[in-house]
């Protein structure tokens, strides 16, 4: 057996033991090829995806407050958090660049799928949280509150930047 063959039987396994993770907690999973597992929305879970820069600014706000969730990345730049289901998207985030929320049968890349550019993986994973879905309200709230900091310290044409800005990189 090649080296190639040998790591394709080695991530088959790897795909089809996350599939029963999931199915396990309760995460309703479809496999779409030998390299690739879809998570449905709609009946347990919706799924909320952002920029990677935004998803960072979520994150930290539901770090501060205290709240550990599963975050999943693609290496296009998406992060996406599982949440629980049946909310619709809050006008201020409808408004956001990239922001989606996916909901009624919608499928959406699962760990560890292979994609072009590289793997979906786990930012934070579900076990961390012992796979629990945080509620819609909790998400969407730390969501909003986010871009509306965004909105309100967006750099404008003309507007000053701060000066820790304008120090980085200057020599004395």
């Amino acid at each position: 057996m090649s080296g190639w063959d040998s790591y394709r039987v080695v991530y088959g396994a790897e795909l089809r033991a996350a599939a029963h993770e999931f199915e396990d907690h309760g995460w309703p999973v479809v496999e779409r090829d030998a390299t690739t597992l879809l998570l449905v929305t709609g009946t347990v879970l919706d799924i909320l995806e952002v920029p990677a820069s935004f998803g960072r600014q979520v994150c930290a706000h539901l770090r501060d407050a205290g709240e550990v969730v599963p975050v999943g990345a693609a290496p296009t730049g998406e992060w996406w958090f599982p949440m629980s289901m049946g909310s619709t998207l809050p006008a201020e985030l409808r408004d956001t660049a990239d922001v989606r929320l996916h909901t009624a049968g919608e499928m959406v890349l699962a760990p560890p799928s292979a994609v072009p550019d590289g793997w979906v993986h786990w930012r934070v994973a579900p076990a961390l949280s012992s796979y629990h879905v945080p509620s819609a309200d909790l998400l969407l709230h730390s969501a909003v509150d986010v871009a509306r900091w965004r909105a309100d310290h967006a750099l404008r044409p003309g507007a000053q930047r701060p000066a820790g800005a304008m120090a980085v990189g200057m020599r004395s």
